[in-house]
């Protein structure tokens, strides 16, 4: 899988909209959630976009300190259907965390994960933190990763 990290000024229109028809085919049509999915934090946000034979198959958003939480961020943590069981999860949380650390010098990186993907954020080395609640009716977790720099 390539990967292409951008600012959203650096966004192309095609890149923007099969960024936007991903994330509403999987967060609103197939986990049957309505939500509003465009909240204006794009803008700050860096998008990693991860593609197949030119296609968009796999994204999350990530955020410097501050800018959503106190501590960098990772979120909207996605794979297209069609590419899954194919370890891509794996590659583009490898390449947000990346991001984050070598562009922004992070110590800590949050996100809010939904409960059952629990495990597989624990993989990349992140931890449950308090009690679960509920976002736009999905139980999720609080999760938080410190980085250990030499």
């Amino acid at each position: 899988m390539e990967i292409s990290v951008k600012e959203f000024d650096h966004l192309t229109t095609q890149e923007l909209y099969d960024l936007m028809a991903l994330r509403s085919a999987i967060f609103v049509v197939e986990q049957d959630c309505v939500y509003q999915d465009l909240d204006y934090k794009d803008q700050k946000a860096l998008h990693v976009l991860g593609y197949e034979q030119g296609a968009l198959v796999a994204y999350t958003r990530v955020f410097a300190p501050g800018d959503y939480f106190d501590n960098a961020s990772i979120g909207r943590v996605i794979v297209a259907k069609t590419h899954r069981l194919r370890q891509l999860g794996h590659v583009i949380m490898r390449a947000s965390i990346a991001t984050l650390t070598e562009r922004q010098k992070v110590r800590q990186i949050d996100l809010s994960a939904q409960s059952y993907l629990e495990r597989f954020y624990e993989y990349h080395g992140f931890v449950a933190t308090g009690e679960e609640y509920l976002e736009d009716g999905i139980p999720h977790k609080k999760m938080i990763k410190i980085i250990n720099t030499p």
